[in-house]
Formats: structure tokens, sequence, C-alpha cells
């Protein structure tokens, strides 16, 4: 994957699990200069954290990667998260020592060329409210603003709602949350939580003796749908921490967004839903990820 432009030419080629350790370094760096220069944490915080997330995306086999070369070094890469038919776009990241050459666009059209040959019907991402550039380049090739989304951490809740009851997920339930999730979003996303399940991370909520909502976990790189807000808020209440940044909860849910904050939550950041192409309005309650 080779095109010209004026100045040092840009290779892109697959990514490969080797690239770990390179794509985990700028990672870092990229994610920890721009949130520098606005006055927020990043969302990368450690070098050694960008490698082990790099490792988990180059290794895995649902996901497709691309990276950038300069004279055969290693300036940036971007991810697909191709686990459903709506795709998730990102971390995408340029080595800030080599930005405004067009890089990151190159690396975004990479990936959209890989949407349109597999003729995935909508692809998503989430965006730092304060990263205007970001917001206008994912402007120019397309992608919508759909709403806008709090990044929320703190301690643990540890409470229960009445009549309704968290439990760890198991495989036996995966039909339950694609249903739930098909309520929610018009399509399941079956394969992350089949992921989530295999790892330990996911939980489900019952209520009047069924599933009516499920979270993969409570972090970045995780989702949740319910069918109510009480639903959504027994399984916050219920989990065991916030991973990482913390939990998306979507801004115009002012009810979850007001019961969070009164137990303790702070919100961190704003981050921007953008969507390309099929896109249905959410119906239930429901956390996205970094992803969608």
């Amino acid at each position: 994957m080779t095109r010209e432009q004026a100045g040092p030419q840009v290779h892109l080629r697959p990514g490969r699990p080797t690239d770990a350790e390179a794509c985990g370094r700028i990672l870092f760096e990229a994610f920890s200069t721009i949130a520098a220069q606005h006055n927020f944490p990043s969302d990368v915080p450690s070098p050694e954290g960008g490698i082990d997330l790099m490792r988990m995306l180059l290794s895995h086999p649902r996901f497709f990667s691309v990276v950038a070369e300069v004279d055969g070094t290693i300036v940036g890469s971007n991810f697909l998260d191709v686990r459903s038919d709506i795709v998730g776009l990102g971390p995408i990241s340029v080595d800030p020592t080599v930005q405004n050459r067009q890089i990151g666009r190159r690396l975004m059209e990479a990936a959209l060329d890989r949407v349109r040959e597999a003729g995935n019907p909508g692809v998503r991402l989430l965006q730092s409210a304060y990263h205007a550039r970001s917001l206008a380049l994912y402007s120019t090739l397309g992608f919508q603003v759909r709403e806008p989304i709090a990044c929320l951490q703190g301690p643990p809740i540890g409470i229960t709602v009445p009549g309704h009851q968290v439990r760890q997920a198991r495989e036996a339930d995966l039909e339950a949350c694609d249903r739930v999730c098909r309520f929610v979003h018009g399509h399941d996303r079956h394969d992350e939580v089949l992921d989530a399940v295999k790892q330990g991370t996911a939980r489900v909520v019952a209520h009047d003796g069924r599933i009516s909502g499920y979270a993969t976990d409570f972090a970045f790189f995780a989702h949740a749908a319910a069918e109510t807000n009480r639903d959504l808020i027994a399984l916050i209440a219920a989990a065991p921490a916030f991973g990482g940044p913390g939990m998306l909860v979507p801004l115009r849910n002012t009810p979850i967004i007001q019961w969070c904050l009164s137990h303790h939550l702070r919100v961190v950041q704003v981050m921007t839903l953008m969507t390309r192409g099929m896109y249905n309005e959410p119906a239930g309650a429901y956390l996205p990820s970094i992803l969608y």
C-alpha cells in the first residue's frame, strides 16, 4: 500500500506483532503531546501501556492494522475493530516529529479503503473534543457528529439496585445480550461480547427473570447496552472498577450522568461520537467504547 507525495516517501503496510514496541511508543508520545498541549491527562499514561495495547491489537485476528513508515522507520499506525458488521476505527497515532505531513490522513484513508472493500455498512469512532485538528480531519473524510460523550472516572460505587440482579456473564447469555444490543442499536456486537466473556470481564443484569442488559466491562475499550436506564444503573453500580481513563457515558442521558455524579464519579474529558455510513438512533440506554 503506497502512494506518492511530496517530501520523504511514506509507505503503508499491514501491521505485525513485532511492530508493537515502536507503535506503542509512538502512541504514548502522540497522545501525551496533544493532551499536554490542552492541559488534559493523557489517554495513554505510559509507554508500557501503549506497548501492551499495541501487542493486543496487532495480535488479535479481528483487528485490521496499517502501519506507516518513512525511510523504513515506523512513524504511525491505525486500526479497525472488525468483530462486528459496524466497525470501530482507531486508535490512530502519528509520531509528533513528523506530524502535519498528511500521514494521519493516509492512515485514515487506508482504514476506510478496508471498510469499503469489506462492504461494512458503517464505521464509527470517538475523538477527544479538545483535539480540533482530528475533528476537522474526520469531518473532511465524511464522518458526522452524533453526540458528545463524557469520560467518567472514580471509585467503585458498590451498591445494588432492588429488583435487578447483576452477575458475571456466561457464553449461554450471548443470545440474550445480542437481543438487547439489537434493541438498542439495531445490530449486535456478538464477538466483542464473546471476547469479554472469555476474559471474565462481562456482566449481565436480570430483571423480572430475564436478561435486560449487559456490559463487557467499564473502561475505554468496553461497551454496555440495556433496555432501560435502571438496568444500566444496576450494572454501573456493581462495577468493580472503572478501568484506564474511565467509562464513557452519553451526555444527553441526563439521568445517568446525574446519578453517576451524585455517586462521586467525575468528568475527566468530553469526547465526540462520529459515524460514517449506517447509523441507527439508539433506543434504551448504552455506554459506547472508545471505538463506538
